[in-house]
This record gives C-alpha cells, structure tokens and sequence, in this order.
C-alpha cells in the first residue's frame, strides 16, 4: 500500500486503474475501500483512481486528540497530495465529509479540476451538525451498537492507535458545527462541470438543499436517488453507475479543455480516455 508526504502528514493511499486521473475522498469514519466499493470496478476501467485516507482515518495518522480536526485542513491536504503527486489537473468525486472537502478545493482551485461529483452534502449547517452529533456519539455507539465499534476498531486501530476513533468522531462532529460555512458567493465561483448527488431519503442532506447547491454552481446537474439514504452509491449502485458514466460522458469534451488548459508545469500531455465504459 502506497503512501506519500504531503502537508506534514504521509498519507495512505491506493492506485488502480487507467486513464485521466480520478481522486475520491471517502466519508468521514469510513474508508474508500467501502464507501466507493461498487463503483471502483467500473471507475477503474476509465481513469487512474485514487483513493487517499482522510487525516485520522486508516493509514494516514493524525493525532485527533491532539491536534483536533479541521475541514479547511482535508482542503489543504487534498491539494498537497494532488501537488505531491505532480496531479496538475484532475476529476474529484467525494461522498459526505469527502464532498465537503471536494467543496473546499473547487473554491480555492477551480481551476485545477476538471469535473466535480459530490454525494451526500449541502453548504448549510443544519440539519448536518444535528445528525452528526447524535450519530459520532462514542458512548451511544458502544452502548447501542457494538458493530459499528467494532467496524471502526478494525477500521482505524491499526493506523491511529487502539480507541482512537473515540476521538475522531466527537472532533468531527464539532467540527460541523462550528467549521466556516461557503457562501453563495464562494459557491458560483465553481466552475468545472458538476453532479450533486443525494438520495431522497438522507438525513444528513434535505433534497431541496441539493437541489439548491446544484442550482448556484455555474455548471450544476442534479441527481437523486430513489429509495435512498445518506449512502445512496451504495444504496442503488446501478443507479449511481448509471449516472456517473452520463456524467462522464457528457462531459468529456469539457474536461480535455480544462485539462489541456490549466495544465502548466506537467512534463508530458495528459490526454482524455473514452469514458464509454462507465457504465452500470
């Protein structure tokens, strides 16, 4: 398993596939591994995928007790690994907190992307803080539901020490409540082709919310899932597959412009792949 020096962390990360490259941000107390596993398989046969673990989370140790956790820190390591990584130009895809720092990069560097998906997500506080305070509660999860403890013992122990999402979780979830909102102003100056994705049951993120950020992008699509919860791409993948290989598809021509455009210290030219294989 790879890892890399970026923003003082070395992160943990995995690589897989061909084509343009692809980075996907998981969700926060989760791994890419799971929050992307029914979509990678067909991603893979498009673009070079990568898939870095947040701060805190997997193999990228941070010291959350100690250090605290910061949204506006996931941006700056998001771009520090692209930049370590010689990734001039590049497709994002985040799903929940992994959205939010896609959010915060497409406000700072517009530029260096050349689509944007983000699942799971709205701008606004509420009803996020709310639900990710009764959900990142360490005492109710070991009293009410050992098998996530133990999913996130497995999950995080081995990279950031025995217990130590204990204080992942409530970090976090102060963290949504107190971090920096975007603005509307901040949010139409993203400009790469986007999809916001929700599903029509989450309750992290009211349909209406979605269809809101989609609306104020200047290049905004909506998607939302039926019958889903927060995790809707993993919910109805064929649905989510379905979506992503139209996105992919429509946006081709778009995404080689701004690759071929804002590209400017790479050593050799990047070019873009079909996409027609991104399919359900």
């Amino acid at each position: 398993m790879p890892t890399i020096d970026a923003n003082g962390l070395t992160i943990g990360y995995d690589v897989a596939g061909a084509g343009p490259p692809l980075i996907l941000l998981h969700g926060a107390t989760s791994d890419p591994a799971r929050d992307f596993r029914e979509q990678l398989p067909t991603l893979m046969r498009a673009f070079r995928c990568y898939t870095p673990d947040a701060r805190g989370h997997g193999r990228t140790r941070w010291d959350t007790a100690a250090g605290g956790f910061s949204a506006d820190w996931l941006a700056d390591d998001l771009l520090a690994f692209a930049d370590a990584l010689g990734l001039d130009t590049f497709h994002l895809l985040g799903f929940s907190l992994g959205a939010m720092t896609a959010l915060r990069v497409a406000v700072r560097a517009p530029g260096r992307l050349r689509t944007l998906v983000v699942v799971g997500i709205t701008p606004d506080r509420e009803p996020r803080a709310s639900v990710a305070r009764r959900l990142m509660d360490p005492v109710r999860i070991d009293r009410s539901d050992p098998g996530w403890a133990a999913d996130l013992a497995r999950r995080h122990d081995p990279g950031q020490g025995a217990g130590a999402w204990r204080a992942l979780l409530p970090a976090i979830a102060r963290d949504v409540a107190t971090q920096s909102l975007l603005t509307p102003r901040q949010i139409r100056t993203i400009d790469p082709p986007t999809l916001v994705a929700v599903g029509d049951r989450d309750p992290f993120v009211p349909v209406d919310h979605a269809w809101r950020l989609s609306r104020s992008l200047l290049d905004g699509r909506l998607l939302v899932v039926p019958d889903a919860g927060h995790e809707a791409f993993l919910e109805r993948p064929a649905i989510a597959n379905a979506a992503l290989g139209e996105f992919y598809r429509s946006t081709e021509a778009v995404a080689r412009r701004r690759a071929d455009t804002t590209a400017t210290t790479a050593t050799t030219t990047t070019t873009e792949t079909t996409t027609e294989e991104v399919t359900a």
